[in-house]
């Protein structure tokens, strides 16, 4: 029984190879978030960071469809790039990385793609399930 479990968990994170993640947040190189994108790199090996809004929203708006693009933005940098990202259908999922959550949650609330969490290990539960 114990090895159908390990199959179940190897599978899931076999399609998550399948993935691209870009991370928006003018943060993300500090340690907290290299040690964050080191655990995120043993499920999905494309990730790529930008510090830029603009640099950001090129990548993503030349993007082909075909796979599927989970953002991470800041929660500062989401309530700006959210709007657009939301319409475009490359981008599958958008996570809001924050540390008001509720404040996030409000104004996210039109978005369907959105999910706001404030702790990394909640972020990495969202991803597998």
């Amino acid at each position: 029984m114990a090895s159908s479990k390990t199959q179940a968990e190897h599978n899931k994170n076999a399609s998550l190879e399948t993935h691209s993640i870009f991370w928006l947040d003018t943060s993300v190189n500090n340690k907290e978030n290299r040690a964050a994108q080191q655990k995120l790199r043993k499920m999905i090996n494309q990730i790529r960071t930008c510090v830029d809004r603009k640099e950001f929203l090129d990548i993503i708006r030349t993007m082909q469809q075909g796979g599927l693009t989970i953002l991470i933005a800041s929660g500062q940098m989401s309530r700006i790039v959210v709007p657009e990202m939301q319409t475009l259908p490359q981008v599958s999922s958008i996570y809001v990385y924050c540390f008001d959550k509720e404040a996030n949650l409000q104004w996210s609330q039109p978005y369907n793609k959105v999910r706001v969490f404030y702790y990394l290990k909640l972020f990495y539960t969202l991803l597998v399930y």
